[in-house]
């Protein structure tokens, strides 16, 4: 029986867990009603994709 994408994500974190490495999801921080980047700290209005300040991009 094969298992579900889900049961070998989880299980693929486990194993980066266990070896030091970070598995959370990194997206936008939100600063009262605009989105803050994350790696710089730039604000941008909500309808923003990517950062304008240094280029973080949520889906990369």
């Amino acid at each position: 029986m094969a298992s579900s994408p889900t049961d070998a994500d989880d299980a693929f974190d486990q194993f980066l867990t266990d070896r030091g490495h970070s598995v959370e999801e990194v997206g936008w921080e939100q600063e009262y009603n605009k989105k803050q980047c994350p790696d710089c700290g730039g604000l941008h209005d909500s309808s923003a994709s990517s950062c304008t300040v240094c280029g973080w991009d949520p889906r990369l």
